[in-house]
């Protein structure tokens, strides 16, 4: 039953963005510049927000527009309506619905869903990840040098010793290719999917993440903080990789080669 209702619900909040993209609708913004939400974020919510409603009333939800719903519950639905609202906004197709569930403080499934590309992304904790229901692995990659990397920059940025600017500047220099898709869970899906070999960002939030930690840790990756601590989605800061460019590109973040 969670697991329907959880693919149902990413099912109908894409079906929204898929309706409104390309279409008119009202955009307006919040704290910091470019920071974007859209009337079709807040419809695809509301379109999700039922969907979980009729099967568990009850249970606790954290959702990026309308912020906590407090409920006594061991189960927590964790949800980005529109995760890339400015690709959305602009009409590229790198947009998506990511809803994590969070039982007893633990992620234990993940979907996110592109409609425009139609990729669904989605794992269950302890049964592997799948794109379009075909089982995916991350990349087999061993150096940072050789790889493809993926970031992303906070809106409200604070210079802060090796802060995004600086941990960019310090990979492209040394000709690392860093790509900047604007859209968190699918940077981590895509590194889930061999497509990147890694992905690090230093100030997100719980709904930008809860679903594609899991699918990357699902696919074979690994996901840490900044400093290579156990990951946990309501810290801002991390990193996730094939594993085996893990510790190497901790150091490239800490400013340590």
């Amino acid at each position: 039953m969670l697991k329907q209702t959880l693919l149902k619900a990413t099912e109908a909040g894409a079906a929204v963005i898929k309706q409104f993209f390309e279409g008119e609708f009202k955009i307006s913004n919040k704290e910091g510049v470019n920071n974007l939400v859209t009337e079709a974020d807040h419809a695809a919510e509301k379109t999700i927000f039922k969907v979980i409603r009729e099967s568990f009333p009850g249970h606790y939800i954290l959702s990026e527009e309308s912020g906590e719903i407090i409920q006594e519950s061991s189960y927590k639905w964790i949800i980005d309506p529109i995760d890339g609202t400015v690709n959305f906004a602009n009409n590229i197709p790198i947009c998506a619905v990511s809803i994590g569930l969070e039982y007893e403080g633990k992620i234990i499934m993940g979907a996110v869903y592109n409609p425009i590309m139609k990729e669904f992304f989605f794992a269950e904790k302890g049964n592997g990840a799948t794109l379009n229901n075909k089982e995916i692995f991350v990349s087999l990659k061993t150096e940072v040098a050789t790889s493809c990397l993926v970031t992303g920059f906070p809106y409200t940025y604070l210079d802060a010793p090796n802060g995004p600017l600086q941990v960019f500047d310090r990979l492209i220099r040394k000709g690392v290719p860093v790509r900047r898709l604007g859209s968190a869970a699918l940077d981590l899906c895509w590194v889930a999917a061999g497509r990147f070999d890694g992905f690090y960002e230093h100030k997100l939030n719980a709904w930008d993440s809860a679903a594609g930690y899991l699918i990357v840790e699902e696919a074979g990756g690994k996901v840490t903080d900044l400093k290579g601590n156990i990951y946990n989605p309501y810290q801002p800061g991390i990193i996730a990789t094939n594993g085996k460019i893990h510790e190497e590109l901790i150091k490239w973040v800490n400013g340590e080669v």
